[in-house]
């Protein structure tokens, strides 16, 4: 794996730079005040860049507005630290608000058992890391495993199977999004048309990046969903129209219908935002489909 950031501006490694020490400091601090020895043994393993910036085909339109974002793997040494409200949610909250920072910062956490396992499984999310990754830091003596690839009926059989679970449940949520949008503006059915367009999203994404890369986050952030699916596949991006303040608004409600769609007296969200938000879903389903049938020919190939 490589540690060499040279291909990027020097804006980027500067952005990285300040990255890492926030991730390193907030974690010292997290785990100070630990009695359990796994927690006062606490350490960040490695820290790696995947996606668009470790491939080189990240986006920076001044035009647009439109910016890849950085997607950071943290491994730890114990899967207990894995927990991002426990560990790691100040450090984002820090890198977020950064102004030296420029760009949206997604990481995911996990601990080197649980990686080792995966790539000897031979999902292809953590063979790319591997292939692709640059690391930022890393503590010595703690080796990622040899990939191991699946044989090709089972990689065509994982990938079926995830295509047709959440290919499925989508277009259920996008049933149940539809019938909340026809009922109107009445009681509470606007916020749950929401909610229910919002685990379409979180669903479709999830049918793509299984079907993929045999691997999904723990999240409920589209934001981040979408930046790892469409630093995969930009067509994706295709989905959601973005040339106007409107636009971008409408997916911001979009992602913030998971909590606030549900618990908050203060969500609001039109007809006409709902109506939008329906078609480009539906296109991002279609999109998706596409992609998934082309993967699995492409596995079933290989």
């Amino acid at each position: 794996m490589r540690d060499d950031l040279s291909h990027l501006p020097a804006k980027q490694q500067d952005e990285l730079e300040r990255t890492t020490r926030i991730l390193m400091e907030e974690f010292e601090k997290a785990i100070a005040l630990g009695n359990q020895a796994w927690k006062r043994g606490g350490r960040i393993l490695k820290i790696i860049l995947f996606g668009s910036y470790a491939r080189s085909d990240w986006v920076d339109d001044a035009k647009s507005g439109y910016q890849s974002d950085f997607d950071l793997l943290v491994i730890v040494s114990h899967p207990k630290l894995t927990d991002i409200a426990d560990y790691w949610h100040i450090a984002e909250d820090r890198i977020l608000r950064d102004e030296t920072i420029g760009r949206q910062v997604n990481i995911i956490v996990h601990d080197l058992d649980d990686v080792n396992k995966a790539l000897k499984r031979g999902e292809y999310f953590w063979a790319d890391i591997v292939r692709d990754g640059i690391v930022l830091y890393e503590l010595p003596n703690h080796p990622l495993a040899m990939p191991v690839p699946l044989t090709k009926f089972d990689a065509v059989q994982l990938a079926e199977r995830y295509y047709a679970k959440y290919s499925n449940s989508s277009a259920e949520w996008l049933d149940i999004a539809q019938h909340a949008i026809r009922k109107g503006p009445v009681g509470e059915w606007l916020n749950k048309a929401a909610f229910s367009l919002h685990q379409a999203v979180e669903t479709i994404y999830a049918c793509y990046l299984l079907t993929s890369t045999f691997y999904f986050p723990k999240s409920h952030n589209i934001k981040f969903l979408r930046s790892l699916c469409e630093g995969k596949e930009q067509e994706l991006s295709e989905a959601w129209p973005s040339g106007t303040k409107l636009d971008r608004r409408r997916f911001e409600l979009l992602k913030r219908a998971y909590v606030e769609a549900r618990y908050s007296p203060n969500y609001s969200i039109s007809l006409e935002d709902l109506d939008a938000l329906y078609a480009s879903v539906k296109r991002l389903r279609d999109i998706v489909g596409v992609r998934c049938q082309a993967r699995i020919e492409e596995l079933t190939r290989t």
